[in-house]
C-alpha cells in the first residue's frame, strides 16, 4: 500500500507538470515510476494514468522527449498493445507519432503486432513510417518471419504476407520468397522477384534469368531490372544473350527496362544490340529516347560512335536528346570525342541545326563538356539572331573560361 501511495504521489506530480506542459518534467516523473516497479502488476487505474501521461508526452513533447518516453511504455506490459495499435491505425494522427508508436510496438513480438506492422507497410503513404515498420519487422526477426510464412499458407493473406516479407529482406526471407516466385498469381511472382533481386546468394541469379521468360510482363520487367545490377555475373551467365531478346518484348515497359539494363553492362555487344534497335524504323519514339540515354550512360567509345551515327540519321527530337546526353559525358577521355561529335554535327548538318531549340541545347552541352575546342562554334552561336541561343552560348563560354 505504501509503495502504491508513492506511485500515486509521483503520478500526481507528473499530472501537474503535464498541466503546465512541462513534458520534460513529466518524462522524468514517469521514469521514476519506471524504476520503482513494473506497472503491469500494480493497480490498473494507476497504470492507466501512467499510460495516459506517457501518451501526452508522445503527442506533445519534442523529439528527444518522445524518444525517451518510448522506453517507458514497455514497462506497462502487453496491455499497451491494443491502444497503441488503435493510434497507429488512425490516419489523422501526426506521422511522427506513428513512427514512435512503431518503435514501441517493436518491443512486443506478438502476432497481432507483426500483422499490424505488415499492414502499415502496405497502407501508409508516409515513407518514413513505412521504413521504420520494415526495420522493426526485420529487428523482430524470426518471430515476424514465422508469422508471415504461416500467412503464406492462407490464400487471402498470401499477397499481404509476400509484400511484408519483401520489405524485411533478411537472409531468412530468401526461401519463402523463392517459393513465392513460383506462385500462380503474377503480382505475387513480381513482388518476390523484385525482392530477390536485392540478394546475391545462390540460386537467385538463375531464378532471375528464368523469370525473363515469365508469361507476365510485370515479372519480366522486375527480372530485367534486377539483372541490370548484376554486371558481376554478366559473363558467367551470358546475361547479354538472355536480355537482348527482351528489347523486342511485346510490352514497351519491358523493352525500356531492358535497354537500361544493357546500358549498365558496359559491353560492346550490348551497345551494338541497343544501336540495332535504335536504327529500326519500327522502334517507338519513347523507346528510342531510352536507348539513347542507355548508350550515353554506358560511357563507352563505341556507344559514342553509335550516337554520332544516330545524330545524323534521326529526327529532331532524337537529335536533341543525343546532344543533351553527349553533354553529360563524365569520362574525361570521352569528353573531347563528344565535343568533336557535336562540332561536326553543327558543321555538316546546317539544316537540322537551324532549329533554335537544337542550337540552344548544343550550346549548353558544349558548355557542360568544357572543352576549349568548342570556343569558335560557341562564339558563332553567341551571335545568333535568336536571343535564347545567344544566352545559352554566352553561359557556355563563361564555363569554358573558368
Amino acid at each position: 500500500m505504501k509503495h502504491s501511495s508513492t506511485l500515486t504521489t509521483t503520478l500526481h506530480e507528473a499530472y501537474l507538470a503535464a498541466q503546465q506542459q512541462n513534458w520534460f518534467q513529466v518524462e522524468c516523473y514517469l521514469q521514476q515510476v519506471c524504476l520503482s516497479q513494473e506497472l503491469e502488476i500494480i493497480d490498473g487505474e494507476i497504470a492507466q494514468q501512467a499510460f495516459d501521461l506517457a501518451l501526452e508526452v508522445l503527442f506533445e513533447g519534442d523529439f528527444p522527449q518522445k524518444w525517451a518516453i518510448t522506453k517507458f511504455f514497455p514497462t506497462l506490459g502487453k496491455q499497451v498493445i491494443l491502444p497503441l495499435i488503435a493510434i497507429l491505425e488512425d490516419e489523422t494522427i501526426n506521422p511522427e507519432v506513428h513512427w514512435f508508436v512503431i518503435k514501441i510496438l517493436g518491443q512486443f513480438p506478438e502476432s497481432i503486432v507483426i500483422i499490424t506492422l505488415a499492414n502499415i507497410i502496405q497502407t501508409t503513404k508516409e515513407a518514413d513510417v513505412r521504413s521504420i515498420a520494415s526495420q522493426t519487422l526485420a529487428h523482430i526477426g524470426k518471430p515476424a518471419i514465422e508469422v508471415l510464412i504461416n500467412l503464406l499458407e492462407e490464400p487471402k493473406y498470401r499477397l499481404f504476407a509476400v509484400r511484408a516479407l519483401a520489405h524485411i529482406r533478411t537472409i531468412e526471407t530468401i526461401s519463402p520468397l523463392i517459393e513465392a516466385s513460383q506462385d500462380p498469381r503474377p503480382e505475387i511472382r513480381a513482388i518476390a522477384i523484385e525482392a530477390l533481386g536485392s540478394f546475391h546468394s545462390d540460386p537467385i541469379p538463375s531464378i532471375l534469368v528464368s523469370a525473363l521468360q515469365d508469361t507476365s510482363s510485370l515479372v519480366r520487367k522486375e527480372a530485367v531490372t534486377a539483372l541490370g545490377f548484376r554486371q558481376d555475373i554478366a559473363t558467367e551467365l551470358n546475361l547479354i544473350d538472355h536480355l537482348q531478346p527482351l528489347l523486342y518484348d511485346i510490352n514497351l515497359n519491358v523493352c525500356g527496362q531492358t535497354a537500361i539494363a544493357l546500358g549498365k553492362m558496359q559491353d560492346r555487344k550490348s551497345a551494338t544490340a541497343l544501336f540495332e534497335v535504335l536504327q529500326s524504323s519500327h522502334t517507338p519514339l519513347d523507346l528510342k529516347l531510352i536507348i539513347v540515354r542507355a548508350l550515353g550512360w554506358s560511357e563507352m567509345e563505341l556507344a559514342l560512335d553509335y550516337l554520332e551515327q544516330a545524330l545524323h540519321q534521326s529526327e529532331q527530337l532524337i537529335c536533341q536528346e543525343i546532344i543533351t546526353i553527349l553533354g553529360r559525358i563524365l569520362e574525361p577521355k570521352l569528353k573531347t570525342k563528344a565535343t568533336k561529335i557535336l562540332i561536326d554535327f553543327a558543321h555538316f548538318e546546317p539544316k537540322k541545326i537551324s532549329e533554335y531549340q537544337l542550337k540552344a541545347v548544343l550550346a549548353t552541352s558544349l558548355g557542360e563538356l568544357g572543352q576549349v575546342i568548342a570556343q569558335d562554334i560557341l562564339k558563332e552561336l553567341g551571335q545568333d539572331p535568336e536571343s535564347k541561343v545567344r544566352l545559352h552560348a554566352i553561359a557556355a563560354l563563361k564555363k569554358l573560361s573558368k
